[in-house]
C-alpha cells in the first residue's frame, strides 16, 4: 500500500509531465498556428473532467468539439485527424485521470448508506481482461480493415443514445433505494468479455468506445464510482497510448492541438476525481447519461 494518497499521481504525473516536454524538443511546431490555437487548453480543461469524472473517455467531447471547429472553420482537420489529436491529448489527460482513481483504490474511504467498497481484485480484473481483448482488436482495426467510418459512427452513438437512456431509466428507478455491488458477478465478467473486442474495434475508428462502454455498463449494474470510472479511464487510458502509436507512424497527429490541449486536460484529470464524489453516484450518472445522449445526438445531426 502507498504510504500517501497522493504519491502516485506525483510519480506519474512527473513522468507525463516529461514527455509532455520531450514532445515539445521532439516535434516541430507551426508558431503561427499555436497562436490561432490559443483556446485548446480551456477545450482540455472541460474535456478532461467530464472524460475523467464519468470515465467516458476524452473523444466524447474532443470529437464532436474538434468536428464543430471543423465545420466552423476554426480548425481544417479531417476525421483521420481528429480521431489522431484525440488519442494525444487523452494520453496524457486519460492518464494522469487513471492515476488518480487507482490510488484512490488503495486509500478509500469509509462508504456512505448503499454505496461500497471497491475490492482492488475486481478493478484489476475487468482492466486486465478489457484490455487483453480490447487492444488487439484496436491494434487489428487500425492496421488490416477499412470501414465505413459514417455507418460505424451512426450505429455506434445509435446505441450510445440507448445505452444512455436505460443508464438514467436505472438510476432514477430500480437502483435508485439499493444497495451497490460489492463484488463483481461471473455474468459481468462475461459480459465484458463480450464488449471488449468491438468497443476495441470503434475506439481505433473514433478514440472513444472502450472506455465508455464499460463505464456505463458498470454503472448500469450499480457497481460503484470507483470500479465504473477508474477502471474506465485506465482502459482508456492504455487504449489511446496504444492506438496513438499507429498515428505517429502514419503521420497524421496535429501536434499543435496536442501539445495546446494537453496541460489543460492533465489539469481537468486532476480535478476530475474530488467532482466526481463531490457530484455523488446519482448526478454522475445523470450527467453523464445526458452528456452522451447529447453528444451522440449531435453527431448523428452533423453526419445526416
Amino acid at each position: 500500500m502507498l504510504a500517501h494518497t497522493s504519491r502516485l499521481t506525483l510519480v506519474g504525473g512527473g513522468v507525463l509531465a516529461l514527455l509532455y516536454a520531450l514532445n515539445w524538443w521532439l516535434v516541430d511546431t507551426d508558431a503561427q498556428l499555436l497562436r490561432q490555437l490559443w483556446f485548446l487548453p480551456g477545450v482540455g480543461v472541460i474535456g478532461a473532467v467530464i472524460a475523467n469524472a464519468s470515465g467516458t473517455g476524452g473523444g466524447v467531447v474532443f470529437v464532436p468539439v474538434f468536428n464543430a471547429m471543423r465545420d466552423l472553420g476554426a480548425m481544417e482537420l479531417d476525421p483521420i485527424r481528429v480521431t489522431a489529436v484525440s488519442m494525444g491529448i487523452q494520453a496524457f489527460g486519460m492518464s494522469l485521470g487513471a492515476l488518480r482513481w487507482t490510488d484512490r483504490l488503495y486509500h478509500q474511504k469509509a462508504p456512505a448508506p448503499l454505496e461500497a467498497q471497491t475490492q482492488a481484485r475486481d478493478y484489476w480484473q475487468v482492466c486486465g481482461l478489457v484490455l487483453l481483448l480490447s487492444v488487439p482488436a484496436l491494434l487489428a482495426t487500425q492496421r488490416l480493415f477499412a470501414f465505413d467510418g459514417q455507418a460505424v459512427l451512426l450505429g455506434y452513438k445509435s446505441f450510445s443514445i440507448v445505452l444512455g437512456v436505460a443508464l438514467l431509466i436505472a438510476t432514477w428507478t430500480f437502483n435508485r433505494d439499493i444497495p451497490e455491488r460489492t463484488r463483481l458477478e461471473p455474468v459481468d465478467i462475461a459480459m465484458l468479455a463480450v464488449i471488449s473486442i468491438p468497443g476495441g474495434a470503434i475506439t481505433a475508428l473514433f478514440s472513444v468506445g472502450i472506455g465508455e462502454l464499460v463505464a456505463f455498463y458498470l454503472f448500469l449494474r450499480h457497481y460503484p464510482i470507483l470500479l465504473s470510472v477508474g477502471t474506465a479511464c485506465v482502459i482508456s487510458s492504455v487504449s489511446v497510448a496504444a492506438g496513438l502509436v499507429w498515428h505517429i507512424d502514419m503521420g497524421t497527429v496535429q501536434w499543435e492541438v496536442v501539445l495546446l490541449a494537453a496541460p489543460g486536460a492533465m489539469l481537468g484529470a486532476f480535478l476530475a476525481r474530488p467532482i466526481a464524489f463531490w457530484l455523488g453516484a446519482r448526478k454522475l450518472k445523470t450527467l453523464g447519461a445526458i452528456w452522451i445522449v447529447g453528444s451522440a445526438l449531435y453527431l448523428l445531426w452533423l453526419n445526416w
